[in-house]
């Protein structure tokens, strides 16, 4: 083979190794796996007004929390716990705006102005505010029936008691504690029509010593259930002490005076958590009045104490049925007031716009509202 001949195969050898080497380049490109760029997480704030270990409100309201977060794994969220009603709680609100989230539930009634006044500077955030009544184009409010599931256990107590005295310890004196005091006492009255329901006023969310001592009050007074709406476990807790009963509320009680709770009236937030962060999500969002029925699940009773007789758990799943179908509701007339007076005809349902300003107690309870 002469020189010329063998340069050419040389030649034609390294441009095809050259190829050969450019080829697998090209291959191991294209091969090559694409790094995904990181999803941005929905960023949702709660607000509440006790700490989470509260074993009420603010726990119920966590619990949800933690429900929305197991649903919605690309949602990140922010508390901020034991946050006072007022001044306060608006310069926690505008910092959770200012740091991102998009999503600001605040959740105590007392929290209401607050969230209106810093939704305003925000309008690129959606807001929920748990059980007020005012609204803007960025701001919702929701909250539950509670008064039903109130009306139940109210006639456990009613069943349960043996002085036909039934204590309660009350927070603040606003519609829906009023609400929720009259709902049980026409629990109470429909099988214990002599029995009274007597109300102690404490004007806490939360001190878990000013309500067992008020609680302890009644229970003097000759109280042999104690119900409450409170946060914390205290009232019930004072109930077993004495040897008496007691009803829970914001969750399941009975694990903190076993021996005391009859039932309890219960939250379950978490679907609703979930509903509502979808619909920001999905741009369906809208600024309503969420009032959840007993039907939708957002409100129930929990499992009864073995005190509890098959006579009277049979009562509750009667009425319960009724309140659940939409057959009947608790503020069905007749209905009378403290002095003997019909506020509620009879055939008649009270609007939602009359439970939601409760100014007056219904015949029944012992006790005042304060001015």
């Amino acid at each position: 083979m002469n020189f010329k001949r063998r340069s050419a195969v040389l030649i034609a050898l390294l441009v095809s190794c050259l190829l050969v080497i450019v080829g697998c380049g090209n291959k191991a490109t294209t091969t090559q796996p694409q790094a995904e760029a990181p999803k941005e997480k929905i960023k949702v704030a709660f607000v509440y007004v006790g700490p989470v270990g509260d074993a009420g409100w603010s726990y119920a309201h966590d619990q949800g929390r933690k429900y929305l977060v197991d649903k919605m794994p690309e949602v990140e969220t922010t508390i901020i716990e034991s946050v006072p009603e007022g001044a306060d709680s608006e310069r926690v609100i505008t910092q959770l705006a200012e740091k991102g989230n998009k999503i600001i539930f605040t959740t105590s009634f007392g929290y209401m102005d607050p969230t209106i006044n810093v939704a305003k500077k925000y309008p690129d955030v959606t807001f929920m505010h748990n059980s007020g009544y005012k609204t803007a184009d960025n701001v919702g409010t929701y909250f539950g029936r509670m008064y039903q599931a109130r009306y139940l256990t109210g006639i456990v107590a009613g069943k349960s008691t043996k002085s036909n005295t039934i204590g309660y310890v009350a927070a603040m004196p606003i519609p829906e504690v009023i609400r929720g005091i009259n709902a049980f006492t026409q629990g109470v009255r429909s099988v214990n029509p002599t029995a009274k329901v007597k109300v102690i006023w404490t004007n806490t969310w939360y001190d878990p010593a000013k309500e067992k001592d008020a609680a302890k009050t009644l229970l003097t007074a000759g109280a042999d259930v104690i119900a409450q709406h409170q946060d914390t476990p205290g009232p019930i807790q004072a109930a077993e002490e004495a040897g008496k009963y007691g009803i829970g509320y914001n969750m399941d009680m009975s694990k903190m005076a076993p021996k005391a709770v009859l039932t309890s009236a219960v939250w379950n937030w978490g679907p609703y958590y979930v509903k509502t962060v979808q619909a920001v999500k999905n741009k369906t969002w809208k600024n309503d009045q969420y009032w959840g029925p007993m039907s939708d699940g957002i409100v129930d009773i929990a499992p009864f104490g073995p005190m509890v007789t098959e006579d009277t758990k049979k009562l509750v799943a009667d009425a319960k049925d009724k309140i659940m179908t939409k057959k009947w509701d608790v503020f069905t007339g007749p209905i009378k007031d403290q002095t003997g007076a019909v506020k509620v005809p009879e055939g008649k349902v009270m609007s939602d716009q009359d439970m939601l300003s409760f100014n007056w107690f219904v015949e029944g309870v012992d006790g005042t509202i304060p001015k």
